[in-house]
């Protein structure tokens, strides 16, 4: 019988966060987190998405790689490389469909029926292959010395237009007024802590109905509607992380939602990947509000010209 691959991805998951650990977050732990964490990409350059994210971001740390791109064993072949004998790959999931054609037997018409379904295979990290072109083995350069503010993340929460107002010692977003509330940046360890931190709060910022409409039946603190949209922030704070090149420190209030989310999760077997599916909606939300202010902007420049 083959094992269902949402349970699989789930027991791997709440392995982890019994242990302690918040897997998503973990690559920012292990040897290499002087270097730049991107994504794991395919090996066309492409981004992986969705719970394929956390999901090897949690092989990455597992097994010590430094290398972001993942490819199958055919892809290699096709590059004249091999995997190495002996090496294991990754899971990585995809979704998919079965069409059915039913016929009703009293009027003899038949109906086409999609079942959706996930389905699973095989990666390697570029680390575990032989004879990729050189452009695969390239090592991630290190980071410089930490600045107080970093212009990239500046500029991209700023494009959001989400009102942030600083001050006070507490990190949250308000609903009622749609306002992000954050102590000020010289009250974090470093930078990278601070936008980390931002981008969990904009993460709950998109939940207004005005924006992605998110709402997960929260009727109470701690309760799981509230654990879910906490699950979701983390992630999505983790994928924009990455895409912002930011290695942030794990939140120690954080910790406290460690046990909500082990009894979402091995209450629905599906909620990881569903966490993870809202999380990836977040980040492109905010991705695409980049654009936005771009064109904002152009079109300004435009009229005063």
């Amino acid at each position: 019988m083959r094992t269902d691959v949402y349970q699989r991805i789930t027991d791997q998951i709440v392995s982890e966060l019994e242990r302690g650990v918040s897997p998503w977050l973990k690559p920012w732990n292990v040897e290499h987190a002087a270097e730049r964490i991107t994504r794991p990409l395919r090996g066309s350059g492409t981004p992986y998405r969705g719970i394929n994210v956390l999901m090897l971001w949690s092989a990455a740390m597992a097994k010590g790689y430094a290398a972001p791109t993942w490819m199958t064993f055919k892809q290699a072949a096709e590059l004249g490389a091999n995997v190495r004998k002996g090496e294991h790959g990754s899971l990585v999931v995809y979704a998919d469909k079965i069409v059915r054609t039913e016929s009703n037997a009293a009027t003899g018409e038949e109906t086409e029926q999609a079942i959706p379904f996930m389905k699973g295979y095989t990666v390697f990290n570029v680390e575990q292959i032989e004879g990729l072109p050189e452009r695969f083995y390239v090592k991630l350069e290190p980071r410089g010395e930490t600045v107080q503010r970093i212009e990239r993340a500046e500029s991209f929460f700023a494009a959001t237009g989400a009102e942030i107002i600083h001050g006070g010692s507490r990190a949250c977003y308000i609903p009622s007024r749609d306002q992000i509330h954050m102590p000020c940046i010289d009250c974090f360890k470093d930078a990278e802590s601070y936008y980390a931190t931002v981008a969990h709060e904009a993460a709950h910022w998109t939940k207004h109905p005005s924006r992605l409409d998110r709402d997960f039946g929260r009727k109470r603190f701690g309760d799981e509607g509230y654990a879910m949209e906490e699950l979701v922030a983390e992630l999505g704070s983790a994928f924009l992380s990455a895409d912002l090149d930011l290695t942030p420190e794990v939140r120690e209030d954080h910790a406290a939602y460690i046990g909500s989310w082990i009894k979402v999760l091995k209450n629905d077997r599906r909620a990881i990947f569903t966490a993870a599916s809202h999380a990836q909606r977040v980040a492109d939300f905010l991705h695409g509000l980049q654009h936005s202010a771009s064109a904002h902007a152009d079109a300004e420049h435009s009229d005063a010209a």
